[in-house]
């Protein structure tokens, strides 16, 4: 569902920027939570104005393990990495605990610039940290909580840049709305942007939040399937006073559910069925085929094969042509004069050898005539032909009785698509 007011984002914008006018725009945002760069470009050609890297999900998808901190640093920002650079929408980055110290929440940050985020999401529990909505939650002090925003400002400025910086407390649940109230209130004195508590119990809290700080924005965690806060709409959660609202489960939920009832057909003889999952074309245009092929289309080349100077593949091909010309070939051949010293096939190297090389398209490239000893030249040079093992096919070719004018000695579909083929022929240079 798009955004009723959100702004089209343009190609100028920093990614930060681009959330912050996003931020200032009427109406509320709706961003859903991702894992992975698909998830990403799913929810921008839905047409949402932003989304979030959910550490729930990441910690899942990546490593099949629950959400308790037991992903890295490094593991989320080569993520994030993956998601932002799948699209154009701003991405908030959930950055946990911040990974350690003050200093850690630095880096951390600093790391998410350089990654691509719009904006990073940074919390007050004790490391290792649990999962929101889930038992075992503790928090730092005041101190440490109001630290680490600090830090994250200080590391925001150093790196000239304008990150948004979403602050989350979870001591709604681990001491006291009160206690949240207050934290979040210093989040704001410390410099963050967007604020949010966890795990709020019910529409009077989600209330009294919205009333503090009243110039910033803030963001709700619609967690679905059983969560702590009251499930709300759009409509209702803008009347309260957010701006923002997540949906930490909804992705990454269904395609627990779609992998599932797909791998309970398969295990019983049959495919998911056509209105289960989409067509290959569709996956194809969700995926990029397309836009690689017009892409590709539009850097389309034709191989052009380099020439050596004063050869006989220059008179044949005429002089004045742009092709690169290359001095390689004359040394090889020079190699391979005929005479007994170079073993039972150098009467082969006296050879003429027919070189034709025809596009995938059906178009003759090239048809030259060229002595027997450029060949082993050419593979070196014609994408397609390295690797051929010229000698051992000229050597069978040199013992075969029956070898006669226009046996075709090489014939093969180069990397490029192109045939490649390599008539016999009797006529000595």
């Amino acid at each position: 569902m798009e955004s009723r007011y959100a702004p089209q984002v343009t190609a100028r914008d920093t990614p930060a920027h681009a959330l912050r006018r996003l931020l200032e725009s009427p109406g509320i945002l709706q961003g859903p939570c991702v894992q992975d760069a698909l998830s990403a470009k799913l929810v921008e050609r839905a047409g949402f104005p932003l989304c979030i890297m959910g550490g729930f999900a990441v910690a899942a998808v990546r490593l099949g393990l629950p959400d308790c901190e037991l992903i890295s640093y490094g593991e989320m920002v080569d993520q994030g990495y993956q998601i932002t650079q799948a699209v154009s929408i701003p991405v908030i980055g959930d950055g946990d605990t911040g990974y350690g110290n003050p200093i850690a929440v630095k880096r951390t940050v600093k790391g998410y610039i350089k990654a691509g985020f719009a904006g990073i999401l940074l919390e007050d529990q004790l490391s290792p940290k649990a999962c929101g909505h889930t038992r075992g939650r503790i928090v730092v002090s005041r101190e440490e909580a109001v630290m680490r925003i600090r830090a994250a400002v200080d590391a925001r400025k150093e790196s000239g840049s304008d990150i948004v910086i979403l602050a989350r407390t979870d001591s709604r649940q681990a001491l006291s709305l009160e206690e949240a109230l207050w934290r979040s209130r210093a989040f704001a004195d410390a410099g963050a942007d967007i604020l949010f508590i966890d795990a709020l119990a019910s529409r009077e809290e989600m209330k009294s939040f919205c009333q503090i700080s009243p110039l910033l924005p803030k963001l709700a965690n619609m967690l679905e399937g059983g969560g702590k806060t009251p499930i709300l709409s759009p409509i209702e959660l803008e009347e309260i006073g957010y701006k923002i609202v997540t949906y930490p489960l909804s992705l990454f939920g269904v395609s627990i559910r779609a992998m599932e009832d797909a791998l309970t057909a398969i295990k019983g003889g049959r495919i998911p069925p056509p209105g289960s999952l989409p067509s290959f074309e569709e996956i194809k245009e969700i995926v990029g085929f397309n836009e690689y092929y017009r892409e590709e289309e539009l850097y389309k080349t034709t191989a052009a094969l380099p020439i050596a100077k004063g050869t006989a593949i220059e008179q044949e091909v005429g002089r004045g042509s742009s092709d690169p010309v290359v001095e390689v070939l004359s040394p090889v051949y020079d190699r391979y004069k005929s005479g007994d010293s170079h073993g039972r096939s150098s009467g082969i190297w006296s050879r003429t050898l027919r070189l034709k090389v025809t596009g995938s398209n059906g178009i003759e490239k090239l048809d030259v005539r060229i002595p027997a000893g450029f060949l082993e030249g050419l593979a070196s040079i014609i994408p397609g032909m390295g690797g051929l093992n010229i000698m051992e096919l000229l050597e069978n070719a040199s013992l075969e009785s029956s070898t006669e004018k226009g046996k075709l000695l090489i014939d093969f579909n180069g990397t490029m698509g192109d045939r490649i083929q390599v008539p016999f022929s009797s006529t000595p240079v």
